[in-house]
């Protein structure tokens, strides 16, 4: 403020001596120009500090000064137009206009000096923008007279575009034209009206656009855009007539330009393709015949060929076979040779029930009009197609005489596993076949791996899908593991291979489980161990390499070796069990399978079921938190192994190793909540053995028992209740009797006479559970 007021004196001392004093006119000038300068400081100062009246009193002072300043013009212009970006960025719209317009004004006060006109049009430009998120209603007019001055003084781009999204806010798009834009801006006023969701005013400013450039010959490209924006809209009839108009057009002078005509193709094609997969056939046929018609008599074009076969395809599927084969024949005469052609004169003769064609005769000389792709195959050779026993005929005869591997691959990829592989006589037949020809030498060897992993692929997803087929399982999973060994090796792919053949391993043995006839089990047996072995060399390999400690592959091999082994009665099963107990982790769960394993029939390996459950049993007790209920399961299982039910007679060390099960129940009873059932069960049998012996005369030993029995009465609760109506009094009384009549037992039956004296205990005393 200060430097101001020195310079301001200065100046005034200066010019009170008059302009004609020359000695003072250098020095007054550059004082001139410096407090311009200062003046200039102090309104940035003030517009920073939002002292917006300050700002324009040193701003109105320099305006005044650039008479005599005129090549300072351009830094005040620029100056201006600063503060109006900083007051926009800031949301002072009012102050950021005031600013540019002053910015704009000073700029025409010398136009030698001025920023320019490139300058000044960005000025209005912007001018026009902060109208626009001002208050776009109320400064519209001035918004439009702001970029319509910035396009006279140079015409951009960016200044079209921002006058069409005035021009549209207002309605009045037709100006534009008045402006001779050219055609490409006006379509892009079309685009802008459509994302903008003015669909009536985008096509009533196209429709003026067609009219506006009527004689360009650049009007197809509108038209063009018309018939999209109509398909977008699903206005069809509408598109259809203006195609029809542009093919009308295309013969009275009115021609497309080549890159215009051939996007109307594609645009064409697209819609008929869509109809096609929607399988409409006559709706795609006819805007086939839209681009047919584009095309003049005698024109020869490789998109025409392809044309033609679209059209004969749609007319097969529309049962027009004469008018497919004139389609097809028209293809041929542009393109003979072409596999898609020659395949779809293929398909005319199968559907007329040509003989020779349909059983083969020709594919052993022309077998490549069999390869097609796998979507036409699924059209017309589906398992539901009539012609379907044909055309696998013709597949075969293409596999038994052709010499082309890479052309029967092709032929297998495309028609049997897009169609027929869920069919169970043709599907599995084509796996057979790929097997054999994946060995056929003279391959090339990395083609030769990737067809053999496509097909596994195909293979290992076909037996996926047979859940409920474990024969069809089982083969798909072994031809997936045949062609793997056609394939690079690798980790992954050795890592399939054990996968392959553990799943055909558990596949062979539910075919097993299921079947009654004795040779085929042993057979699949004998096979499943085939399996297992060569999955066991395989998994070894792996392992070299390091593996997770969570994988369960030796887990399941041990496990399907054991059922295999033991259906077999085979004498190497105690082996496996050795190994089973070998592993790092055991799985109780693991054991009690094994254990059933080891006595479900044909299996009878008693010994081994036990040793199974005890291990078990053991495993169970020393876990933190013990599972009662596998516990009294494996105890059951042991007491019901060592001492069936409805034996005559007890062997001593019988009875003593299941004693010393009863022990373990008691030992487990008294820490735990056993179940009660388990406990009734064990009572009863004590009980059951006692009896047993004392009608053996062994009456120690019955003594000893039927205590043993009594000692799990103190551990039963409800159950007590529960199971009086089972039994009647007569029954215990019945035996009481057969027991008195014995006297050297008169002790025993004291005791007895004692117990039965209440009603509840002795209905327990003699009773089964069911």
């Amino acid at each position: 403020m200060i430097l101001s007021q020195s310079l301001e004196t200065l100046y005034s001392r200066l010019t009170s001596h008059g302009d004609c004093a020359e000695d003072i006119n250098t020095p007054k000038g550059d004082i001139e120009k410096d407090l311009l300068r200062v003046l200039s400081y102090q309104a940035e100062s003030a517009v920073s500090q939002e002292q917006h009246q300050e700002a324009v009193s040193c701003i109105q002072r320099c305006k005044e000064m650039l008479l005599r300043l005129p090549k300072e013009t351009g830094y005040l212009s620029l100056i201006c137009y600063n503060f109006g970006v900083d007051t926009y960025s800031q949301g002072k719209h009012e102050e950021s206009t005031f600013w540019l317009s002053q910015s704009f004004d000073i700029g025409k006060m010398n136009v030698k000096y001025s920023p320019g006109s490139e300058m000044q049009a960005k000025v209005l430009r912007l001018l026009a923008k902060v109208y626009l998120d001002w208050d776009c209603q109320k400064y519209l007019e001035k918004a439009l007279h702001a970029v319509s001055l910035a396009n006279k003084e140079h015409m951009q781009l960016s200044g079209l575009y921002l006058k069409i999204q005035i021009l549209n806010k207002s309605r009045r798009l037709s100006e534009l034209l008045d402006c001779e834009v050219p055609l490409e801006v006006c379509l892009s006023t079309v685009k802008l009206l459509v994302e903008n969701n003015r669909e009536a005013l985008a096509f009533y400013f196209l429709k003026r656009v067609c009219q506006h450039f009527e004689s360009s010959p650049e009007l197809g490209s509108a038209l063009l855009m018309h018939i999209e924006l109509l398909l977008q809209r699903d206005k069809e009839l509408l598109a259809k007539q203006k195609i029809e108009d542009a093919i009308t057009g295309h013969y009275t002078g009115k021609q497309l330009a080549p890159q215009t005509l051939s996007s109307l193709h594609l645009l064409l094609w697209d819609r008929a393709s869509k109809n096609f997969e929607a399988k409409n056939y006559s709706e795609a046929l006819e805007w086939y015949n839209y681009s047919l018609s584009f095309y003049r008599a005698g024109e020869l074009d490789q998109n025409l060929a392809k044309l033609q076969r679209n059209r004969s395809t749609c007319f097969l599927h529309l049962n027009q076979l004469e008018k497919a084969k004139e389609a097809v024949e028209k293809s041929a005469r542009i393109d003979p040779s072409n596999i898609f052609t020659q395949f779809n004169i293929y398909k005319i003769a199968v559907l007329e029930n040509n003989a020779e064609k349909g059983n083969g005769e020709d594919v052993k000389s022309h077998d490549h009009i069999i390869v097609g792709s796998s979507e036409v195959f699924q059209q017309y050779f589906s398992p539901q197609h009539e012609q379907q026993e044909t055309a696998v005929k013709a597949l075969e005869s293409l596999c038994e005489h052709s010499q082309d591997v890479t052309q029967i691959l092709t032929a297998l990829r495309s028609s049997y596993f897009s169609t027929l592989i869920y069919c169970m006589h043709t599907g599995f037949t084509a796996l057979e076949k790929l097997s054999q020809i994946s060995q056929i030498q003279g391959h090339g060897a990395q083609q030769h791996s990737e067809d053999a992993n496509w097909f596994r692929k195909i293979a290992w997803n076909s037996a996926l899908q047979c859940e409920h087929s474990p024969v069809r399982m089982r083969d798909f999973f072994l031809l997936s593991f045949q062609l793997s060994q056609l394939c690079a090796p690798d980790r992954g792919m050795l890592m399939g291979q054990k996968t392959c053949l553990l799943m055909a391993a558990a596949a062979s043995l539910e075919i097993c489980r299921s079947s009654d006839h004795t040779e085929q089990q042993t057979e699949l047996l004998t096979h499943t161990l085939e399996h297992i072995q060569l999955c066991k060399e395989i998994w070894t390999t792996i392992k070299a390499s390091g593996t997770s400690s969570k994988d369960k592959t030796d887990t399941l091999l041990l496990l399907y070796e054991f059922e295999a082994r033991a259906k077999l009665n085979d004498p190497k099963l105690e082996s496996v069990l050795e190994s089973v107990l070998e592993l790092d982790y055991i799985e109780t769960k693991l054991l009690e399978i094994i254990a059933v394993l080891a006595m479900e029939p044909p299996a009878h390996f008693p010994v081994l079921c036990k040793k199974a459950l005890r291990i078990a049993l053991s495993l169970h007790r020393k876990q933190p938190q013990v599972d009662l209920t596998r516990c009294s399961n494996c105890l059951h299982s042991l007491i019901q192994l060592t001492l069936p039910s409805g034996v005559s007679e007890a062997q001593p060390c019988v009875l003593e190793e299941v004693w010393g099960y009863y022990e373990e129940a008691l030992s487990i009873i008294a820490t735990a909540d056993f179940p009660e059932l388990e406990i009734l069960w064990l009572l009863t049998r004590a009980w059951n053995t006692g009896i047993l012996l004392y009608s053996l005369a062994q009456y120690p030993e019955a003594e000893r028992w039927c205590g043993l029995g009594m000692s799990f009465l103190k551990h039963l609760g409800s159950l007590q209740d529960s199971y009086h109506s089972q039994v009647t009094l007569q029954e215990a009384d019945g035996l009481l009797y057969s027991l008195s009549a014995r006297p050297k037992a008169l002790d025993f039956i004291f005791m007895f006479h004692i117990l039965l004296a209440s009603s509840q205990v002795r209905e327990l005393l003699f009773s089964s559970p069911q």
